[in-house]
């Protein structure tokens, strides 16, 4: 369980304090924030919880949603990136946003469907934002999501979009994530797995259910409870050099519903039975 890294919305019932002793309780080294579970605990008690449980902070979720090109979510970004030097995450991760007009879960009778006109805002924004993260020793890392949510969440859909824009800058100010759920799809992504190298930022797994629910944000699951195969991912990643926490991350109302404690102690199983192997 050395690797481990329990994403806080797994067992979202819990805190952040609740989420950090449960780490403790469960052996698990390493835990993944959410800012607004951060802001309900206090930045400064989070840091002194996580300091004193002996844990890392794998990652900080999320910056990004800059498809708008407004200043309003360029300075979020930068509170974000603030937030993160101050937890010592490994990394910012970056949810670049979909089209403007599209808010996630509602109605968008105002759509600019300009895909590649938003793109070209995240590469923008990007510009702006790497050398105020470089400055406070932040690593920002792209995720490309599941192609399903360009509309709402991200128009960067692949990893070979995520590597594309993150390419003019050093391999430690800007890399990506690779999460099983959203790559495990894409025919070329075992190639851009080894093109990644040293850009992963962060490697996150859960499984992709089928069916899919209604509420296709939700359709993550335990591993082994879906249809990805881990094995081929995993090793792509260790044989790009990626050594770092190994996060995992799942939105699903029953998971969310029952005991946290269950959930962590299967999450562990599952871990051992499908990614340590």
């Amino acid at each position: 369980m050395s690797r481990l890294s329990l994403n806080q919305w797994t067992t979202r019932r819990w805190s952040v304090a609740e989420a950090v002793e449960g780490c403790v309780r469960h052996g698990v080294g390493a835990i993944g924030l959410w800012r607004q579970d951060v802001a309900a605990q206090g930045l400064d008690e989070t840091v002194k919880l996580v300091a004193d449980a002996g844990l890392r902070v794998s990652s900080l979720c999320r910056g990004g949603f800059l498809t708008s090109g407004d200043r309003e979510a360029l300075d979020d970004n930068r509170r974000a990136i603030d937030e993160a030097a101050t937890l010592g995450a490994a990394c910012l991760v970056m949810v670049v946003g979909g089209l403007p007009g599209v808010t996630p879960g509602e109605p968008s009778p105002a759509v600019d469907r300009d895909l590649a006109g938003a793109r070209e805002r995240v590469a923008g924004a990007l510009a702006e934002l790497v050398p105020y993260a470089a400055e406070r020793g932040v690593r920002l890392a792209l995720e490309p999501l599941h192609p399903m949510y360009c509309a709402d969440r991200a128009v960067l859909s692949t990893l070979g979009q995520a590597l594309d824009l993150a390419e003019p800058y050093p391999a430690e100010r800007v890399g990506v994530v690779v999460d099983t759920f959203h790559v495990w799809w894409d025919p070329q992504v075992l190639a851009q797995i080894a093109r990644a190298g040293d850009r992963i930022a962060s490697y996150q797994v859960c499984d992709h259910l089928h069916p899919l629910p209604a509420d296709v944000l939700l359709g993550r699951g335990v591993m082994g409870d879906g249809v990805i195969d881990f094995a081929p991912l995993t090793r792509a990643v260790a044989e790009a050099g990626y050594t770092g926490d190994i996060e995992v991350e799942i939105f699903n109302a029953d998971v969310w519903a029952a005991d946290p404690d269950e959930v962590l102690a299967r999450v562990k199983a599952r871990f051992a039975e499908l990614i340590e192997r």
